[in-house]
């Protein structure tokens, strides 16, 4: 914010991101024969700021696809608002944010803007909050509809919407003077549609999420841990008891060198349990932490199965030069539950190696590049598909030109 309340500033920031993708067992195992696939996608964002004394106001469109998906001559001009919002700031650290937008909190477990995804992911909410030198505190409320309607209550099919049909969700951040140390807490509560589209008859059901994000950061060190806890009811109208906890310790060894050790555990599902287990994530950014092949909570089980997740993650990263940076990332995954079968299947799922190399090129303009492969089990074959016995990789080049301009008028 500038401190003169008289000027006006205007900021231009646009994008074409290009990501070539060549997949062999992404997402999901691919079964023994399948052939490997090779596409170009591209985002092309255009987003336009504004700011002066108490307001703020940000409005952003996007084309994203495929190469080769539309025609030369095209009348569908598939553009849409990735961000449509405006923010007033009233006095003593109040302000409100209405319309669409990205919701990005801590490390984007459970909300995130999830921005590997050529399309990123928006809500359409309202946004109250407050903040000083050391606090931080945000209500979030949504309300959805499909339409305009006239009469028929209030059905949402989110299946063709947002994944939800209202949100009301508080978080807390305090950040300590004269210590290193951040602390968050979070409550959200998600109603779930569960009526009959056909009859328009709505079922909401509420699932709540609640927990703690703590970071630590001295001498070389970066900690951070969090705990969340789900009850409630799912989609289903099932009760719900579940829950996560990760930890992550990384530390730099110098300008050049530096490790990472994590450790997540996603609760899982039981068998005959009075109560469905499995923890979900909800809208995090899932491809930050659970292997760059998106294997998980990026992409569903098979049907039947919830068996949560244990990931430990072992990894070194390495600054060649100002302008040149890499990463090397080993996970070993386990169900968290046992898999209950006619064989005998242990609870380890595989490993998966990522290696990415970035490269700034110029200024605005990045290159990336990445390569993973899957060493996966019998147990990953039951509860996610595919043949373990084939060669499972991913190779990914990407291209960001994303250049910004500031301006301002009296």
């Amino acid at each position: 914010m500038h401190s003169n309340r008289k000027e006006n500033l205007f900021t231009i920031d646009a994008q074409i991101r290009t990501r070539g993708e060549y997949r062999n067992g992404v997402l999901n195992p691919r079964p023994e024969g399948e052939e490997p696939t090779f596409f170009v996608n591209e985002r092309a964002r255009l987003s336009l700021g504004y700011q002066r004394d108490r307001l703020q106001m940000r409005l952003s469109a996007q084309h994203v696809g495929v190469w080769g998906q539309d025609p030369q001559i095209d009348k569908n001009g598939r553009f849409i608002l990735h961000e449509a919002w405006a923010r007033l700031d009233f006095s003593k650290g109040l302000f409100a944010q209405l319309g669409r937008q990205p919701l990005s909190y801590d490390d984007e477990r459970l909300l995130g803007g999830l921005d590997w995804n050529v399309a990123g992911r928006y809500h359409d909410a309202l946004k109250l909050g407050y903040a000083n030198k050391n606090n931080e505190i945000h209500a979030i409320l949504a309300f959805n509809q499909n339409d305009e309607k006239t009469a028929g209550g209030t059905y949402y099919n989110s299946s063709i919407g947002q994944p939800y049909k209202n949100m009301q969700t508080v978080w807390y951040h305090y950040k300590a003077d004269k210590i290193p140390f951040g602390a968050s807490l979070l409550f959200m509560n998600l109603g779930l549609e569960t009526g009959n589209q056909l009859t328009q008859d709505s079922h909401t059901r509420y699932l709540q999420t609640m927990g703690t994000y703590l970071t630590y950061k001295n001498s070389g060190w970066n900690l951070d841990g969090a705990f969340y806890y789900q009850t409630g009811k799912n989609k289903d109208a099932e009760s719900v008891s579940a829950f996560m906890a990760s930890a992550t310790a990384a530390y730099a060894f110098n300008k050049t060198w530096g490790m990472v050790v994590s450790f997540d555990y996603l609760s899982g599902n039981e068998e005959g349990s009075s109560k469905f287990k499995a923890f979900d994530p909800l809208y995090g950014t899932h491809h930050k932490f659970y292997g760059s092949m998106d294997y998980f909570y990026a992409s569903a089980f098979n049907k039947g199965f919830a068996p949560g997740l244990i990931d430990g993650r072992l990894g070194a990263r390495f600054r060649a030069s100002a302008k040149v940076d890499m990463e090397l990332n080993y996970h070993y995954f386990a169900t968290a539950t046992e898999v209950d079968f006619k064989e005998d299947l242990k609870k380890s799922l595989g490993s998966e190696v990522d290696y990415q190399i970035n490269w700034s090129v110029m200024k605005d303009v990045k290159l990336s590049a990445g390569y993973s492969f899957m060493l996966g089990t019998k147990t990953m074959d039951a509860v996610k598909g595919g043949n373990h016995k084939s060669w499972q990789d991913w190779g990914w080049v990407s291209v960001n030109i994303n250049p910004k301009v500031f301006f301002t008028k009296w």
